[in-house]
């Protein structure tokens, strides 16, 4: 039976293929690389997403694309990429605090706000 890979596991795929197809330029060669990479992780994380479509799902997705985009770009896009991460987890915490009430309720909302930085 086949396994679905994981996308560090996709990427890392992708990359050896980029890297055994070669080029004459490499330097436009590395930036076309860069670029395709993140569009396949970017139509991966969509796949994914659109197969399950719950909360973590949501997260998980939103990490993806936000991880795909800092190896796309520079330091200052990885840092907005941990935001867009924290936000995403902050919310599916959120929601499984909505399951409780009163007091257990409080404390786990403030337990999500110092964890995800919110």
């Amino acid at each position: 039976m086949l396994r679905r890979l994981t996308i560090p596991e996709a990427i890392c795929a992708g990359v050896l293929c980029m890297f055994a197809i070669g080029s004459v330029n490499a330097a436009s060669t590395a930036e076309r690389d860069r670029k395709n990479e993140y569009k396949a992780t970017v139509a991966r994380a969509d796949a994914d997403y659109k197969a399950a479509k719950d909360k973590e799902a949501k997260a998980e997705h939103v990490k993806a694309v936000a991880d795909a985009k800092a190896q796309l770009k520079s330091k200052n896009a990885k840092a907005d990429a941990r935001e867009d991460t924290m936000v995403a987890q902050y919310k599916v915490a959120k929601e499984k605090c909505d399951a409780l009430s009163g007091d257990a309720k409080d404390q786990c909302v403030k337990d999500a706000k110092l964890k995800y930085h919110q």
